[in-house]
């Protein structure tokens, strides 16, 4: 148990790992790291979640993090260990840090810098990552509260992004705020390729489907029923 408290101290009180950014470039005033966009557009044929890596024998998926922050908080605190396996796989899409909306604006802004972070070091690692886009409240997709809008800082525009629905548009509130998001993520950074963990429904998506093209992939649990597995 003492070692377990000394690790958790240690993640607070180093200033959010500062060696992961070390050799990043940054945006925006409140210095998110950057995960540049890629030279040659890639896009997989599966995501995998990263606690269900071990299940994937086809190395052309890609690994993500669309699941409970636990299963994968090791990556976040010793990003280091995984830098081999996985360049095993075709790439990464960056951590998916929870965005509650009911989160305080500090936990909102340390989550997406965790998530950039987290990709920009695997991209300087040689892992080809594509960057997870995330909001949460309204505070991180306009200027109502920051004078940017911080989910989409440390991401390049005319590029691929992943977003995730899996968990996210349960109730009609949530789909609202969700399409808001939406809207101006792609407003504002233009992508080429949006790769869509989870369901697209019409409602959310048909005012977009002109807009950029979406490549839908089923989460773990429906595309492990569909093969008729557990």
């Amino acid at each position: 148990m003492k070692n377990l408290l000394i690790k958790k101290r240690a993640i607070i009180d180093d200033g959010c790992s500062p060696h992961l950014v070390t050799g990043a470039e940054f945006d925006g005033e409140l210095k998110i790291p950057i995960i540049r966009a890629p030279k040659k557009i890639i896009i997989p044929t599966a995501i995998a979640p990263f606690s269900k890596r071990n299940s994937v024998d086809n190395m052309e998926e890609m690994i993500g993090f669309n699941e409970m922050d636990q299963n994968f908080a090791d990556v976040l605190r010793n990003p280091e260990n995984y830098i081999e396996e996985f360049k095993r796989f075709k790439g990464i899409i960056s951590p998916d840090c929870s965005l509650y909306r009911n989160a305080p604006p500090a936990v909102q802004v340390a989550n997406i810098y965790r998530s950039r972070a987290i990709g920009s070091y695997f991209q300087r690692k040689g892992i080809y990552v594509i960057p997870l886009v995330r909001w949460g409240s309204r505070i991180t997709y306009t200027t109502e509260y920051f004078p940017e809008k911080i989910a989409f800082l440390g991401i390049e525009k005319h590029s691929i992004v992943a977003i995730g629905t899996y968990g996210c548009i349960k109730t009609k509130e949530d789909k609202i705020y969700f399409k808001e998001g939406l809207r101006e993520m792609i407003n504002m950074l233009m992508p080429k390729i949006v790769l869509v963990y989870g369901a697209m429904p019409p409602s959310v998506f048909n005012e977009f489907m002109m807009k950029t093209k979406f490549v839908q992939y089923d989460d773990w649990t429906t595309r492990i029923h569909k093969k008729g597995g557990e």
